[in-house]
């Protein structure tokens, strides 16, 4: 996988100026992306040549605003995180609001970094109104970006769960192990993932999620990309991994409900849509490690576990 330079502008530097958000709300060049539970809306009908909608600021009536950076040509995109009701973006139709897995993965580098951007600290505005240390009320500073509570005088941050996901190839390279989780009743089959525990490293984190969910010790292990994810406001990093002993497999009984092998075959039919079973959808980095695996000559991954 290839490590991409970040497209949007975050413009920091702008989040200390007093009365910023205020500011920008007023020029004529800024644009508005808003969330409303979890979804924005987009440009266009086609989702294949969707394109998030930028809206004058003038067009959004009650929401909580924040910076999210700037654009290409140096102009704010504001962020307005509406109320669950609210609906005081035009009348669209209600098909144009869409989430980050109904069409994220038809945009634009710069579209989808801005969307999952806006989508995160447009849940973190809405979920976190209160001090989590004395559950005083709190007050928005650093343009949408801190909260200080105005008890105990605390600031508070967006949060990011860091979280594995990994990609478990055979000894020999030549098939790839997916896992069935209960949530998804058997119809799909993905890479493991879970959240790293406190005080616990990535690698250990990688190590106990495969024993436990699917019964495997890793002889290798190499980190390969991330992602963040806005569903609960994670870190997802993805790595590839080789297992000691291929009959080890065994699911957990709980979270996963069945392990298989998948030879390079299957997985391509899979990838097709044609079967067996259903993979991640292309904007997730699962997808992207399953395909990794299957465009890469077998054998290769092979630096320290530890």
């Amino acid at each position: 996988m290839t490590t991409m330079r970040p497209s949007l502008d975050r413009a920091a530097e702008l989040r200390t100026e007093s009365g910023i958000v205020d500011r920008l709300r007023g020029e004529e060049s800024s644009r508005v992306i808003a969330v409303r539970d979890g979804r924005v809306r987009i440009a266009g009908a086609d989702l294949q040549e969707a394109a998030l909608l930028r809206v004058p600021p003038a067009e959004i009536a009650e929401a909580t605003w924040a910076l999210l950076g700037r654009d290409a040509e140096g102009h704010a995109v504001l962020l307005a995180s509406l109320a669950p009701e609210a609906d005081s973006v035009d009348a669209a139709p209600a098909e144009t609001w869409l989430g980050l897995r109904d069409f994220g993965a038809n945009l634009s580098a710069g579209d989808s970094e801005l969307l999952i951007e806006a989508l995160a600290l447009a849940g973190w505005l809405r979920d976190a109104p209160f001090c989590p240390r004395c559950g005083g009320g709190t007050e928005l500073r650093q343009a949408g970006w801190s909260r200080r509570c105005l008890v105990c005088g605390r600031e508070h941050f967006p949060r990011m769960d860091p979280a594995v996901i990994v990609a478990v190839e055979s000894p020999d390279g030549e098939r790839l192990l997916l896992g069935a989780n209960a949530n998804w009743g058997g119809r799909m089959y993905s890479c493991f993932a879970g959240f790293t525990e406190a005080g616990e490293s990535l690698e250990s984190t990688v190590h106990r999620e495969l024993e436990e969910e699917s019964g495997v010790r890793l002889s290798s292990l190499r980190y390969m990309s991330s992602q963040p994810w806005p569903f609960p406001r994670s870190l997802m990093l993805g790595f590839r991994a080789v297992a000691v002993d291929e009959d080890e497999v065994r699911p957990d009984g709980e979270e996963i409900i069945d392990v298989r092998w998948f030879t390079r075959d299957e997985i391509g039919s899979a990838l097709r849509g044609d079967g067996p079973v259903g993979l991640p959808g292309p904007a997730s980095i699962a997808r992207a490690l399953i395909v990794s695996w299957f465009e890469e000559r077998p054998g290769s991954v092979g630096s320290d576990p530890r």
